[in-house]
């Protein structure tokens, strides 16, 4: 099966139409953008990191110190966002923090609107790779891994400390690494926007989407799942973000 023989042929059509008028970069706009090699161009106006961001770690002038390790809080250290497949992205951060860490990068949060426009793609389907859920396209079925690691399966019993415990992200079966889930992308070429993990928008309500490796339905299918539950101080194992970047049009 081809990429794009998924597809409804009422579809297919509109996406000739769309390449005919100059490509996915000019839905709904005359101008072209041009994005770095690890985001991707969408309807025109903006980019959207390809992969869910993980960390590198600041000293004070700017200087890299390393990789941040991607189960532990920030706690106030500085850090930059990256992206790129086949790394274990960026758990246990605040939209805050997520902020901050896209500005490091020359970057920012992505907006509600943009985060839904980058997950449904062209054919603005439900589902990053189409209309209809697919078992095992996406990380949404893993390992709970708060019962692993405590032995428990109350979930009264676990509070802020234990959804932060860096063991969590250890457990087989929970967060994958970016890219894994080949099929879990859409036809922009942009991966894991469901499931893997939650991903911080810039919205003042501390809004989520996408849901993670636990649950993609309750609050919403596919790319409509939007958790606004948190504040933006709010982070825990399955907190993650991308980045977004408004370039200069040509």
């Amino acid at each position: 099966m081809t990429a794009l023989s998924r597809f409804p042929s009422h579809a297919l059509a509109l996406l000739a139409l769309v390449l005919l008028s100059g490509g996915t970069n000019a839905l709904g706009d005359d101008h072209a953008v041009s994005c770095p090699d690890e985001m991707a161009p969408v309807a025109g106006r903006f980019c959207v990191d390809r992969f869910e961001a993980h960390l590198e770690h600041l000293a004070d002038d700017g200087s890299l110190i390393g990789t941040f390790p991607p189960n532990e809080p920030v706690k106030g250290r500085r850090v930059r966002a990256r992206s790129a497949r086949g790394v274990l992205p960026q758990a246990h951060l605040s939209q805050s923090d997520a902020d901050t860490a896209c500005q490091l990068a020359g970057k920012r949060l992505c907006t509600n609107d943009e985060w839904l426009l980058a997950c449904k793609g062209p054919l603005a389907t439900r589902f990053p790779y189409g209309t209809r859920r697919r078992a095992g396209a996406c990380n949404d079925r893993g390992v709970e891994p708060l019962a692993a690691v405590f032995r428990s399966t109350t979930s009264a019993t676990w509070g802020f400390d234990d959804m932060n415990d860096p063991r969590l992200q250890l457990v087989p079966g929970g967060v994958a690494r970016t890219g894994r889930f080949e099929r879990c992308q859409n036809e922009l070429g942009i991966h894991d926007m469901v499931g893997n993990l939650h991903e911080w928008t810039a919205s003042p309500a501390g809004t989520m989407r996408g849901g993670y490796y636990l649950d993609t339905a309750t609050l919403g299918d596919g790319c409509d799942y939007a958790a606004t539950g948190h504040d933006t101080k709010y982070h825990d194992y399955s907190t993650g973000f991308r980045c977004c970047l408004t370039p200069a049009t040509h």
